[in-house]
């Protein structure tokens, strides 16, 4: 006697998901319907012209070449642009920070461990907010300019920006250098870009030091005996030995801590850095297409984490340890 598909195990579970679907696309059917009668009947139909006029405002840092009288839709990748600058440099900050603190809290020396452990609990339960608003207005605009400025090798913090040295136009290696007082490089980072970087790499560097030290715990005591009996120090053994294994916990971690620090960037506002938030919210403003905007800003951040998402699952399958 054949099983009635209601009881079939294999069946059933298609037949909710295909119900539970439809239920989904119906209920998106009838919000963006919704959504299209409120628009029409404001007369406020959604149209992406208004992306090819000229955006008549200014930015004033960009890494792609912007003025006010290219189109919105150039404003929009400038801001974007700037975005993943800053990202892709937190990216990198925080997973230095983090991982050198992480190991820091299996350090011999208890100093260093109540060092990491006070940063890691302090920096955690003070918005991010705040944190922005104190490097930008109390750390870097409390700098002082010209010949006063903070001068270390081949760095130079002032007021007006952080200062590099680096290769300019072939002629090798220059620092930075005082002309008619004011500093010169061939690399400065603006202040705004700096308060921000500073923050989201202190602030997110305190989670993966969290999620770094849980993965070296999760390794088990003996290997860090192993490791010694071999004649590795603790570093050593940290590098060879310990952080391989760790891996595979620290990775699922730390892809939500990439994914939190990406979006948390858009708080780049508080500090004047026009990244791709601000730079909708000035469009917003010039041409109240306030849904189209938001849904480029939706569109924008989902996309890159979704690739941040894809990029550690892919990182993710390689180090997991696989049985044979």
């Amino acid at each position: 006697m054949a099983t009635p598909w209601w009881r079939n195990r294999r069946v059933l579970p298609w037949v909710v998901q295909g119900a539970v679907g439809l239920v989904v696309l119906l209920l998106i059917a009838f919000l963006l319907g919704n959504l299209v009668r409120n628009l029409s009947a404001a007369g406020l139909l959604l149209t992406w012209r208004w992306l090819g006029q000229p955006a008549g405002f200014d930015i004033a840092e960009s890494v792609i070449p912007f003025h006010a009288g290219l189109p919105y839709w150039r404003g929009l990748l400038a801001g974007l642009a700037n975005t993943l600058r800053v990202v892709l440099s937190g990216l990198v900050g925080a997973t230095l920070l983090g991982t050198l603190a992480g190991m820091a809290s299996f350090s011999s020396n208890g100093l260093l461990r109540r060092l990491v452990r006070l940063y890691v609990e302090v920096v955690r339960n003070i918005p991010l907010l705040l944190q922005l608003v104190f490097w930008y207005f109390v750390v870097f605009l409390s700098l002082p300019n010209g010949a006063a400025a903070l001068q270390l090798p081949g760095v130079v913090l002032a007021k007006s920006g952080l200062y590099l040295a680096g290769f300019h136009d072939g002629l090798g290696w220059i620092g930075p250098q005082l002309l008619n007082g004011v500093w010169q490089a061939p690399l400065r980072l603006s202040v705004e870009f700096s308060a921000l970087l500073t923050g989201l790499v202190v602030y997110s560097g305190a989670y993966i030091a969290e999620v770094v030290r849980g993965g070296i715990a999760a390794v088990p005591p003996g290997q860090w005996e192993a490791a010694s009996s071999l004649g590795l120090g603790w570093l050593a053994s940290l590098r060879h030995v310990v952080l391989p294994q760790a891996l595979r916990v620290i990775v699922p971690g730390l892809n939500s801590q990439y994914i939190s620090l990406a979006k948390n960037s858009s708080l780049a506002v508080a500090v004047g850095y026009s990244d791709l938030y601000a730079v909708a919210e000035t469009t917003l403003n010039q041409t109240g297409r306030a849904v189209e905007v938001v849904i480029l800003l939706l569109a924008a951040y989902l996309a890159l984490d979704l690739l941040i998402s894809a990029l550690m699952n892919g990182l993710n399958a390689v180090v997991q340890i696989r049985e044979r």
